[in-house]
Parts: structure tokens; C-alpha cells; sequence
């Protein structure tokens, strides 16, 4: 049953990375789009975390067979991004479209990874979750190499709308082989239990010790990346002089780092914990991006450092999502995880779109360049969180509440 999980979540982590460079230089490049809307394209993508993550949680975990939510979600996915090009084929594609593409897709997206969270504990033993972490980071680290290779390949080639094709069919393969998994997804809450299920997922996170400082720390983190996020594919285009094609396969070599990072964070937990691991990777994962608003002079020196920021961060956030990831899982109820998700997700992802938003504002008003000086700083003080917490202390996951 791992064998499909991982391959679902792999192939449609290529389409998603390919779309990730594909939709802003569509924005940028077909569209015009300037630093303002650059911010609200990125935050339409993670509104609907925040508006829509609580209800989620609670929704999910009412239902027994959570796989079926994921292969809907999949499936209105690729219909989404099937339709740019059929708008772009009739000329009537204009950026509020893509707003609204985005929203939309970002929507199916929150109900996808909250039942995702029970789905994995259904399908993986305790024992084995940063085994698992790993693989399914691996995938990712994978995506992170292939997608903005292909994704900056296909746009040079067949123009942005077509290359969305790819995720498309990324989706509708991850819902095939995800209709071939028959885990036990366990027992459904009941309805009486759901009733006070939305603000109990938050109550439960406030109340530990492990999962309170990881949903601090990784809010600040998230905060300040998506301010970095929204303009990063504009700065690069534009003062760094990188085309579509040169970008993505410069983030595709340098994302060779979150492979390494996948490879050996299994022997780094065992050696030293998964705590101080999850801590090196609040910093490792943020920090290297100062290079991006450092570089200039040639073209030689503005790739290498692009490429030295994009390879150390992608080693410190397959650090950080594995160990987290991990820590996260083991200290919640198995029965809760959706709820728990949904309620996680609302701080954590619903931080995003404010990010983006400030990302385009600050842009617009005191310059791309700044704003990224203010966004890699930012992003770091998320660790303080995590090592004024029991966190850096903890080697062995904990074992799971009933």
C-alpha cells in the first residue's frame, strides 16, 4: 500500500512544481503582472488554508474513508489547471482567471493534506514514521530537482498555459493510484463529538509542549518565506536577468539539496536526535536565502550564488520537514490527526497569504530588494521558538496518545 501512496504523492509533486514556476512567469510574462500582483496571485493559492483549514479538520475526520476526499480533490485539480490553456486557446485569459484558478485549487488542496495526515498513519506503523518521512520527502526533494527544470523547460518551449498541462495529468495519475490502496483508515468521530471538534483541534495544540512551539516557530518561518516567495520569481526575472529556461534548471540542480537533506536525516535523528535536528532545520531552511538579495555583479557569480542559497535551503527544509513532520505525527492521537491538521494548518498555512500580501505591498513601496532583505531575516527568528522549548532535548519520537 506505501508503494502507491508514495508514487501518488510523487508524480503529483512534479506537476505541482512544475505549476510553481509556470503560474508566476504566466503572471509575469503572458500577463504583466507587477510586485502587487504578484502577491495576490500567491495569496489567492493560500487564502483558502485560512478561511477553510478548521472546518476541514473537523469535516475529514466525520468521514470513514478520508482516500476518497484525496482522489475528489485530485480530480477537480487537474480540471482547474486543464482550463488555462482552453482560456489561453481562445484569447480570453486575463489575471483574475488565475486568481480564481488559484483559489480554487488551493480549496481542493486544504481538504486533500488534511485527510492526507490520517492516511499516512494508516498506511505506515509508528515505528516507521521518519523512515516514511523521509521516503515521501524524498519524493519531494525529487519534485524540487524535476518540476522547475521541466516546468522552466516547458514554459520556454510551449508557453506557461500549456505547461500546465503537466500537473494536470500529474493529479489525475496521483487519483489512479490512489484508488488502488485499501488501507484501514479507522473508525469515523462521531457526530457528537464533532460538535466542539473545530476549536478543540486548536486546544490540543496549545496544549503540548511539543506540537505549541513547532506551530510558533514554523508560523513565523512561513510568514516571512511567502513575503520571499512572492517576489522571488519577479527579482530573479527581472534584476538578476535569469530567462524562464535558465531559472528552472538552476532551482532544479540546486533543489539536489533537499535530496541530500532526504538521504541523511534518517542517520542524522539516530545520531542526534530528532529534536536538534528539527531545530538545525528551522535554521538551515531559511538562512541561506540571504545570498539571493546579496547577489549581483555578473552572471556567473548571480548563478552561483542563486544556486549555493537554493541548495542549502532545500537541505534545511527536508531537515525540518521530516523531523517536524515526524515529531508532529507521533504526538497526536491517531484519531485526531485530521482535526488537529485542519487546525494547524489554519495558523501555519493561513500566515502564507498575509505573507504574500505584505510581500507585494513592501515590494511596491520600499523595493523588491529590500523587502527580501527584510524576508530572509525574518524567516530565522522562527527558531527561537523551538530552542526555548523541550524540543532541542528530545532524541526518540514520543509515543502516540490514545
Amino acid at each position: 500500500m506505501f508503494r502507491h501512496y508514495w508514487s501518488a504523492h510523487a508524480v503529483s509533486l512534479v506537476g505541482e512544481e512544475i505549476t510553481l514556476i509556470a503560474l508566476p512567469l504566466l503572471a509575469v510574462l503572458t500577463v504583466g503582472a507587477g510586485p502587487a500582483e504578484m502577491g495576490y496571485l500567491t495569496a489567492a493559492s493560500l487564502i483558502p488554508h485560512l478561511l477553510f483549514s478548521l472546518f476541514a479538520g473537523a469535516w475529514v475526520d466525520r468521514r470513514a474513508i478520508k482516500r476518497h476526499i484525496m482522489i475528489v480533490a485530485d480530480l477537480g485539480r487537474a480540471t482547474l489547471l486543464a482550463a488555462v490553456p482552453v482560456l489561453a486557446i481562445a484569447g480570453a485569459l486575463e489575471l483574475w482567471h488565475l486568481y480564481v484558478i488559484a483559489f480554487a485549487a488551493g480549496t481542493l488542496t486544504v481538504f486533500f493534506d488534511v485527510a492526507n495526515s490520517s492516511l499516512f498513519a494508516s498506511v505506515v506503523r509508528r515505528e516507521d514514521y521518519i523512515a516514511a518521512n523521509s521516503l515521501v520527502n524524498g519524493a519531494r526533494a525529487m519534485a524540487f530537482v524535476a518540476g522547475p527544470s521541466a516546468g522552466g523547460l516547458l514554459v520556454q518551449v510551449l508557453t506557461a498555459p500549456f505547461a500546465l498541462i503537466a500537473d494536470a495529468v500529474s493529479y489525475l495519475t496521483s487519483a489512479l493510484l490512489l484508488s488502488r490502496i485499501r488501507p484501514d483508515e479507522g473508525a469515523a468521530v462521531p457526530h457528537a463529538e464533532e460538535r466542539t471538534g473545530v476549536a478543540s483541534g486548536l486546544v490540543y495544540i496549545a496544549r503540548s509542549a511539543i506540537l505549541r512551539p513547532i506551530l510558533l516557530g514554523v508560523t513565523v518561518l512561513n510568514l516571512f518565506n511567502y513575503v520571499f516567495h512572492a517576489l522571488f520569481i519577479l527579482y530573479a526575472t527581472t534584476a538578476l536577468g535569469l530567462s524562464p529556461g535558465g531559472l528552472g534548471l538552476l532551482i532544479g540542480l540546486a533543489s539536489t539539496g533537499g535530496l541530500l537533506g532526504a538521504a541523511v536525516t534518517g542517520w542524522l535523528t539516530r545520531r542526534f536526535g530528532v529534536g536538534p535536528v528539527a531545530v538545525a532545520g528551522y535554521v538551515l531552511f531559511p538562512l541561506p536565502l540571504v545570498l539571493i538579495p546579496l547577489a549581483s555583479g555578473g552572471q556567473p557569480v548571480i548563478v552561483t550564488l542563486v544556486f549555493v542559497a537554493e541548495f542549502l535551503s532545500g537541505f534545511g527544509v527536508m531537515l525540518l520537514d521530516i523531523a517536524v513532520g515526524s515529531l508532529q505525527t507521533a504526538a497526536t492521537s491517531q484519531r485526531r490527526l485530521s482535526l488537529v491538521s485542519g487546525a494547524r494548518r489554519t495558523v501555519n498555512y493561513g500566515v502564507r497569504p498575509i505573507g504574500a500580501l505584505l510581500g507585494g505591498l513592501l515590494g511596491e513601496t520600499i523595493g523588491v530588494r529590500p523587502t527580501l532583505w527584510i524576508a530572509t531575516v525574518g524567516a530565522v527568528l522562527g527558531a527561537l521558538f523551538v530552542i526555548f522549548s523541550p524540543i532541542p532535548g528530545i532524541r526518540e519520537l514520543p509515543d502516540q496518545p490514545d
